[in-house]
């Protein structure tokens, strides 16, 4: 393998996620590799919309290892109501940028669904990585549709499919013909020897308590109701803390910070690392839906990693953990799990760390997946 085009969910940015990490390590382990990183398209009339500085597209740039690693991001002008080639257009783009950098028979790697259209296109070996069951999020019905039809042809079409989660697998494998490679779990990880090293208090948390939450900020996720509630608890006691990309509406916004919650913004992979060493205690105040249940939480392995305790609604991985340190709580007890925990005192740092899945292991099962369909 010397080629291989990711069409992904997230930004190839400082805010390290699943593919990002597995990326890397196969761009290390071999240095034939070449890759060209696929962004989400920009969509300048909904940021506007939305109120958010519009993004546009960019050809395929050298980025953190020049000749070897390329990132481009199409772009939809129109939405798809109005163009409804739009897909079409974007999988064009695409195409025409991996024959500029003389990718010619490239494995394809699909994160975001909507990659389905490149693998109806090109033909290219397919891997589909399963990250979300979007088809279970709150979407409008003609985006659901267009994701199933999508998911439909990849489960059916890829050469493999790779799933993060036991319930991902088990949800999606029905749709996985019997001639095809069974659906193939890989969970997510953690850097455990960036997570080792003792990194600097961040400079912008407050004084006093932190009871901390890191990861994006969506209503797909977050119980925008429960931080609230818990923010007006710890008044005085301590502070709640949001560190993250920033995906909620005005109104959600407003109702968190009214409530004493701050909100930081997004912070670099290994910025990240210093709130959770730095904070008292851990929370996951996610909402508990058949969205959420079909994840793997990455920051489970980077909570576990640091050692502090966490505060969990009942949500995959969580409540299935073998961890002391773990508390599963809902409703008004959150609140009260989160002031024991406060109260209770700093902790000692993990003590075994080395015993958290790692991302060097999950790369390894990557590279065996994509060695099969090389064959």
């Amino acid at each position: 393998m010397t080629d291989l085009v990711v069409v992904s969910l997230e930004a190839w940015d400082a805010v390290w996620r699943r593919n990002q990490h597995l990326i890397w390590r196969l761009l290390q382990s071999d240095p034939d590799l070449r890759v060209l990183f696929v962004e989400p398209p920009a969509d300048p009339l909904h940021a506007i919309r939305s109120g958010r500085r519009p993004q546009f597209g960019k050809r395929p740039a050298d980025g953190a290892l020049p000749g070897r690693l390329w990132t481009m991001r199409a772009v939809k002008v129109l939405p798809r109501r109005l163009d409804p080639h739009a897909d079409r257009r974007m999988a064009d783009r695409i195409v025409r940028a991996a024959a500029t950098l003389g990718m010619r028979d490239p494995i394809l790697w699909v994160n975001d669904p909507g990659g389905a259209e490149v693998a109806r296109r090109t033909g290219w070996r397919t891997l589909y990585d399963m990250t979300d069951d979007w088809l279970a999020a709150a979407r409008p019905a003609a985006e659901l549709a267009r994701v199933g039809e999508q998911e439909s042809d990849l489960l059916t079409s890829a050469q493999e499919v790779v799933a993060c989660s036991a319930e991902l697998q088990r949800r999606k494998s029905p749709a996985r013909p019997p001639d095809r490679h069974p659906i193939v779990l890989i969970r997510n990880a953690v850097d455990t020897a960036a997570y080792r090293a003792p990194h600097p208090r961040p400079a912008d948390l407050p004084d006093g308590r932190i009871a901390l939450y890191v990861g994006t900020l969506h209503a797909d996720r977050l119980d925008v109701a429960l931080c609230e509630a818990l923010s007006l608890r710890l008044s005085g006691r301590g502070h709640v803390v949001l560190v993250g990309p920033d995906a909620l509406t005005g109104a959600e916004r407003d109702r968190l910070r009214t409530a004493g919650v701050q909100l930081l913004g997004s912070r670099t992979a290994d910025e990240v690392i210093g709130y959770l060493q730095a904070a008292d205690v851990l929370l996951v105040p996610h909402v508990v839906t058949a969205f959420t249940d079909s994840l793997d939480p990455i920051k489970l392995y980077e909570y576990q990693a640091v050692g502090r305790p966490v505060i969990s609604t009942p949500v995959a991985g969580f409540r299935d953990a073998d961890d002391v340190r773990i508390t599963i709580a809902s409703g008004d007890h959150f609140a009260d799990a989160v002031l024991h925990a406060i109260e209770s005192g700093p902790v000692s740092p993990p003590t075994a760390a080395a015993a958290v899945a790692d991302w060097d292991d999950r790369a390894r099962q990557v590279v065996a997946v994509l060695e099969r369909m090389a064959r």
